[in-house]
């Protein structure tokens, strides 16, 4: 096979990145048609001149037949080789993700009638949702050719919805609604049709065999990966999205989970779209951002309050594509985490990894006004990390400060297929033989996320930072806190808390409970702030915690984490409504779910009013 040059390359990947896959890419076309009708434009001219005319129309027929059959044909044939030379095979699991399978849609609501306890009175009516993969086809896969190996990564899997509808009747009788639906973008519409694996794994394994994989990707269907929209959910203006941060946002039937297509901004945004945009506080208007393999590498967008017009766009000028996967706001800034988790076309033309973290790379935090532009951006240099989630950014005189779960280690692009156990993680985030995780607490020995806090002088320049939380505690990710306070001073914040001993066995995040932290409270040990745990069941862990805030409630805590859980033990799911004031105690109200709910990534409560359709 022959493959191109690296310039050529470079050129086709203009609109891709591993997290990206809204491609501009389209075949040539000619410049005719068939629907240009030569004989009604020319009915002026001579009739002499007709018959010629009707010969030129009759030839450009054929040609555009011509054409079609061709294409039809190379199609045919592409899809004979891959056939031919790649194998698809199941990614293998551990045997102790009993909750990483995918489901099927139950097609019809189903009324849950099995509650134990008593969903509060305050508690709003609404709806709660988590995105998470369900792949297609029975599970991920990787592929054998005569190029090697190629694989997905763990995040990887076709975006499905999981929600729960609270509504409530005059006498105030609660009625609880479970549904699920598979994100119903482009590419899973394309693998759908054809009914059998089709996208080839091009995101790491053998370098020969991804970079075939990609080619090969770009040129039958247009990208080198599927779009699969399964990592978080938000609302703006009224309107629900589902979103995974290599596409677009796909607007989400309320109702009937069912995808409406991308969301563009009226076609003013033609890139990859974060899985976590920011509202501004005061104004309303939502934070974006996107990331590329080639030039621009990352830009932001600034959208209007009514979700219609894009207001302001910036090309940050970087001089690499960071994977950074959240962006941050205060009342006059957005700040952009700029770690040394890169994508690099380059590396993988090289015969290295198109995804790495770089643990001696360069580390910083931009802050930008938010409608400046390249040259206003304040660069602050941190110590290297590798930061995913924020828990919240704002403003304190002089300087900004940012809460996120920093780790020095990358779980992405995570392990290889088959590989054993610690295998891919650092040397350095091994345990000590004989000892469990909870023992490695050094500062190196950090792989797992612990809540983290920046602060940024924008007077001065000047860089204060530190762990909030005392090595003792739990490792702690996908931070949560009350929205209303985005971007604004917060006293409170909650995680999902990581459980030691299942991720050593599996090497991936599992969570079995889950954290508030009081971010102005110290506790006893020096320098740490004050930590609750609610931790479940043996055997039980969580996804998708979300805070659902108290109708009328007066303090930040006022509220509640909805989340769903899987008991191992006995396959059962159940969502858990906790209260945030009493954080320390049994949930009150255990929901049991009509199906598992497999693992997944973020969650949402979005109440009646915000939706405007329930």
């Amino acid at each position: 096979m022959c493959f191109p040059e690296e310039k050529e390359i470079k050129m086709a990947c203009y609109y891709y990145v591993p997290f990206q896959g809204h491609c501009s890419f389209r075949n040539p076309t000619l410049s005719f048609s068939l629907n240009f009708n030569f004989i009604n434009t020319t009915h002026h001219l001579a009739s002499s001149f007709k018959p010629f005319l009707r010969e030129l129309e009759q030839h450009v027929f054929r040609v555009d037949v011509l054409k079609a059959a061709v294409k039809n044909t190379s199609v045919k044939l592409l899809d004979a080789f891959v056939d031919s030379a790649f194998q698809f095979v199941d990614y293998p699991l551990n045997p102790s993700q009993t909750n990483a399978a995918p489901v099927d849609e139950i097609k019809e609501a189903a009324v849950i009638t099995n509650i134990h306890g008593d969903i509060p009175s305050e508690f709003p009516q609404g709806i709660y949702i988590r995105n998470g993969p369900n792949p297609l086809f029975g599970g991920l896969k990787s592929t054998k050719s005569v190029f090697g190996e190629s694989g997905p990564i763990w995040v990887e899997g076709e975006g499905m919805l999981h929600a729960l509808y609270f509504s409530k009747d005059i006498n105030g009788n609660w009625t609880v609604v479970y549904n699920n639906r598979h994100v119903e973008t482009d590419t899973f519409k394309l693998e759908k049709l054809r009914n059998k694996p089709s996208f080839l794994p091009a995101i790491q394994g053998d370098p020969l065999a991804v970079f075939t994989s990609f080619l090969l990707n770009l040129v039958r269907f247009g990208k080198p990966l599927k779009n699969i929209s399964n990592t978080n959910v938000f609302e703006h203006s009224g309107k629900l999205y589902s979103i995974a941060e290599n596409n677009l946002p796909q607007e989400i039937d309320v109702l009937t989970l069912e995808a409406l297509g991308d969301w563009d901004v009226n076609g003013a945004w033609n890139r990859s779209f974060t899985a976590h945009p920011k509202r501004v506080p005061g104004t309303g208007e939502l934070v974006t951002m996107g990331i590329a393999a080639t030039k621009p590498f990352v830009e932001v967008g600034v959208i209007s309050a009514d979700g219609k017009e894009l207001v302001h766009k910036l090309d940050l000028k970087l001089d690499r594509c960071p994977l950074c996967h959240e962006v941050g706001v205060t009342k006059r800034y957005i700040v952009f985490m700029d770690c040394p988790l890169a994508v690099d076309v380059n590396r993988i033309i090289h015969g290295g990894k198109l995804i790495k973290y770089e643990s001696e790379g360069n580390a910083r935090i931009g802050i930008m006004p938010c409608y400046g532009d390249a040259g206003s951006i304040h660069w602050f240099k941190v110590k290297p990390n590798c930061t995913f989630h924020i828990f919240n950014c704002f403003e304190d005189g002089d300087e900004v400060v940012v809460w996120g779960c920093r780790t020095l280690a990358s779980a992405i692009p995570g392990p290889d297929p088959g590989s054993k156990e610690f295998a891919w993680f650092p040397t350095k985030s091994k345990p000590a033989p004989g000892k469990p995780f909870e023992d490695a607490i050094s500062e190196d020995q950090l792989l797992f996320h612990r809540p983290y806090e920046w602060r940024l002088n924008v007077r001065t320049g000047d860089v204060k930072e530190r762990n909030v939380i005392g090595a003792n505690n739990f490792p702690m990710e996908f931070p949560i806190i009350n929205g209303a306070f985005t971007g604004l001073k917060n006293k409170y914040g909650y995680t999902q808390v990581c459980h030691c001993d299942s991720i050593s066995s599996t090497g991936m995040g599992r969570f079995g409970g889950l954290a508030k932290l009081f971010f102005e409270e110290q506790n006893t040990e020096e320098g740490s702030i004050k930590v609750e745990y609610h931790m479940f069941e043996r055997n039980t862990y969580c996804s998708g915690a979300a805070f659902v805030r108290k109708e009328g409630g007066a303090e930040e805590d006022d509220g509640w984490i909805i989340t769903f859980v899987h008991h191992e033990d006995t396959n059962i799911c159940q969502a858990y409504i906790i209260d945030t004031k009493n954080f320390l105690n049994e949930p009150v109200a255990k929901i049991t779910l009509p199906c598992r709910v497999p693992d997944g990534f973020h969650g949402a409560f979005m109440p009646n009013q915000l939706l405007n359709k329930i």
